[in-house]
């Protein structure tokens, strides 16, 4: 289920709030509400990546990108995702998610999301996403431009580079029907 009051919310105070550059950190402040819940009592697995979009939604309101997203008719759309949980969320429980742009390649924008606790670090996901129209993918270049940045991306870690050969090697793999394990 969408959380749209949470989206309603925050839609509207990242609008009224401060503005950000696309390359500053996105800061939410939430709280563990009952349906985010499994049956185990805390947050689900599934949750935390609806509640990731919040923050990539927050960072497109605060650095007014939204706008020019929905003026040349672009979306995005999420093409992979890792995530390592470290330390479960309980109801009721305070925390933070902090969403960033660690940079891009040609084609894909590559993002951080941490979700923190005053206390601890209970996830940390990195995203690749890319925004499409009218049957094509808009070079990350020039989204970035239209976004107002001109200068270079910010250089991604050896992790990125690791983790685009992993899916590369998987991708040939599902192709040839082989075992990846």
């Amino acid at each position: 289920m969408h959380p749209l009051f949470r989206t309603l919310k925050l839609a509207l105070g990242a609008w009224l709030g401060r503005r950000s550059d696309m390359l500053e950190t996105s800061s939410i402040q939430m709280r563990v509400w009952p349906n985010d819940l499994d049956i185990n009592l805390h947050v689900n697995n599934g949750r935390y990546l609806t509640l990731m979009d919040l923050g990539r939604l927050d960072m497109m309101i605060r650095s007014r990108t939204l706008g020019i997203i929905f003026k040349n008719k672009w979306y995005p759309v999420l093409g992979s995702a890792t995530v390592r949980f470290k330390r479960s969320l309980k109801l009721f429980e305070k925390f933070t998610l902090k969403t960033r742009i660690l940079g891009w390649d040609e084609k894909w924008v590559y993002m951080e999301h941490r979700i923190e606790t005053p206390e601890h670090l209970a996830v940390i996901a990195i995203v690749k996403a890319l925004f499409r129209t009218k049957g094509r993918s808009i070079p990350s270049q020039e989204l970035a431009e239209a976004f107002g940045h001109t200068g270079p991306s910010p250089v991604l870690g050896g992790f990125i580079k690791d983790w685009n050969l992993m899916e590369k090697d998987f991708d040939q793999a599902q192709d040839g029907q082989q075992n990846v394990v």
